[in-house]
């Protein structure tokens, strides 16, 4: 097997990997995210390619450091209603994002790419469309005390994988994706290009 690294620090990105028997190092890049997204701002971008963007961006950066090692790159962008939504920075952001999600249907655009010596090989995003259901102002304030700080790691404020599952009516997509990593077609990918056996 190839060496392969994984230029994020999620501990659930991982835990993906690690589950599907993949072997890896975990460097998560250094760059700061929203100086990338500036130049973005207010330009005609889509929001999937604006996380296709972020997710090159993290793994050329981490390849220009690891030659001859094959760099998967991440990012997850949501939006609702055409507008993008970044993580939220406080427990009281995290309260107003969920009841702005409330009732609504939001995207989730989970872009992986791989790079390898700062060459990007291979780039793909999942859509997930996800319709949280109907949520109480005191349900949420309850919510959020029982899962704590961890709502402030997603940019939708919760995690489908736990007790975020509550919150949503339906989901169209697959939960990898939704975690924030597309493992099935990574997983073609790294079989195609001879870094994993298959």
């Amino acid at each position: 097997m190839q060496p392969i690294i994984l230029a994020s620090a999620s501990r659930h990105r991982a835990a993906i990997l690690e589950q599907a028997g993949v072997t890896f190092a975990q460097i998560a890049s250094q760059l700061d995210e929203r100086a990338i997204e500036a130049p973005l701002e207010g330009a005609d971008v889509l929001p999937e390619d604006r996380a296709e963007i972020l997710a090159e961006a993290k793994a050329a950066d981490v390849s220009a450091s690891n030659p001859g090692h094959w760099v998967i790159g991440c990012d997850q962008i949501l939006s609702l209603d055409g507008d993008v939504l970044h993580k939220p920075q406080d427990m009281e952001q995290a309260r107003r994002r969920l009841l702005t999600l409330s009732g609504k249907t939001h995207m989730l655009h989970s872009a992986v790419v791989l790079v390898r010596d700062g060459q990007t090989v291979w780039r793909h995003v999942s859509p997930c469309a996800m319709k949280m259901r109907h949520l109480d102002p005191g349900f949420v304030g309850r919510h959020l005390a029982d899962v704590g700080e961890a709502a402030l790691t997603s940019v939708g404020a919760y995690q489908i994988e736990g007790r975020g599952a509550h919150l949503f009516e339906s989901i169209e997509g697959d939960l990898f994706s939704i975690i924030g990593l597309p493992l099935l077609p990574l997983l073609e990918a790294l079989r195609k290009e001879g870094v994993i056996d298959g």
